[in-house]
């Protein structure tokens, strides 16, 4: 159960994502349109960029549950604008939790107000789910380093006026203790700042509204004062510390698009006609929805009790991993079935079951795969 105060932000996020977020969703889907800038706007004059930034470095100070539900009824109207949030919290943390006096004063207020949006540059072509497997290089020359390498899948980084990006510093250190983050400025937009910075957008069959990027860096320069913490070498302990805010959040925005696909499901299993009577009638699709309501109550319950974990002090690694893992694989099913009860008319990009299918399959893939989420869980375990 959720107290009143976290009933009324649930209330006021829906209510916004309804009247601001919902109608426009799918049509600038179907045109592979970005999120309008004017929605971006908005969401940092809510507050959301800055949820859980204490109040000193100029955000809301509110637990990771409030921003659960934040993420999730956002996404309930619009996977993507519930993740822009997503590219804000995870620098805003790593700031607040690892950055120096001077970082913090620096960065964190511009983030909470949206002055300054952000996109994270961990992921390279052969190092995803192996964090530590980092290539691209941070080499220090005077009072810079300069970047040589590649990042991919950045999501939000033609948007983005700063990209925390996970670099190696120390090439003879062992593979974890070589790595640092940078906070990497630049200005925005599509042009990058070739040959230096350059980039370009990954087509994908869902997750519209923002693109992610390939981008390379060929001397990119960054000013060794936007070292993450000021000591080299901490850069992988550093990510891990994020990883349980953003698998708890990832959790939340897999449980809002089902959510969504489950109400349009039952509201057109109660209109479509079929034999003389709406299919919600029939047996097999009664079952269905009970299946998506009951799949659908323990994703939320899980990444509830993760939250709630994370805000009461302790290591949530085991239920972070839990949530993202189970509310990503209910996703998935639950909007299979969503597009199952829609029949020919699901697969049609004239109503919205199609593309909360098609935003789903990502939640089994980013944040860390369910493969990995696994590992995790089991090592935990195992522990014990």
């Amino acid at each position: 159960m959720l107290d009143p105060d976290h009933v009324a932000i649930r209330e006021q996020v829906r209510a916004f994502a309804d009247r601001e977020i919902a109608p426009i969703a799918s049509r600038l889907d179907n045109e592979g349109a970005e999120i309008p800038m004017a929605v971006v706007g908005q969401l940092a004059e809510l507050g959301y960029f800055g949820l859980i930034v204490s109040p000193d470095h100029g955000g809301a100070g509110l637990d990771i549950l409030s921003m659960a539900l934040v993420a999730e009824e956002l996404s309930r109207a619009w996977l993507s604008v519930g993740s822009v949030m997503t590219r804000m919290i995870i620098t805003a943390s790593l700031v607040e939790q690892n950055g120096t006096e001077e970082q913090k004063r620096r960065f964190l207020p511009r983030l909470c107000r949206g002055e300054w949006l952000a996109a994270a540059a961990f992921t390279e072509p052969d190092a995803g789910s192996d964090a530590a497997g980092v290539r691209l290089r941070a080499q220090r020359r005077g009072d810079q380093f300069e970047l040589f390498g590649e990042k991919t899948w950045c999501t939000f980084a033609n948007r983005a006026r700063v990209l925390a990006i996970t670099a190696r510093t120390d090439p003879a250190a062992e593979r974890h203790k070589g790595i640092s983050i940078l906070l990497a400025e630049k200005e925005p937009g599509d042009g990058f700042a070739p040959p230096r910075l350059s980039g370009g957008p990954i087509p994908t069959i869902g997750y519209k509204g923002m693109n992610s990027y390939s981008l390379a860096f060929d001397g990119y320069p960054v000013p060794a004062e936007n070292l993450l913490g000021g000591v080299p070498g901490r850069g992988f302990y550093q990510l891990m510390s994020t990883y349980e805010i953003a698998r708890i959040q990832t959790a939340a925005r897999a449980v809002g698009v089902a959510q969504a696909a489950f109400e349009a499901a039952r509201a057109y299993a109660k209109e479509r006609v079929q034999f003389g009577r709406p299919i919600a009638d029939f047996q097999v699709i009664r079952h269905k929805l009970a299946r998506m309501a009951t799949d659908l109550e323990a994703a939320r319950q899980l990444t509830w009790h993760a939250a709630r974990a994370k805000d009461g002090g302790a290591r949530c690694d085991l239920e972070a991993g839990m949530a993202k893992a189970f509310a990503a694989e209910m996703a998935e099913r639950v909007t299979g079935e969503a597009l199952q009860i829609f029949g020919g008319y699901g697969y049609s990009r004239e109503f919205p079951a199609q593309r909360y299918w098609r935003d789903a399959r990502v939640f089994r893939i980013f944040e860390g795969t369910s493969e990995i989420q696994y590992d995790v869980i089991a090592k935990r375990l195992l522990e014990r």
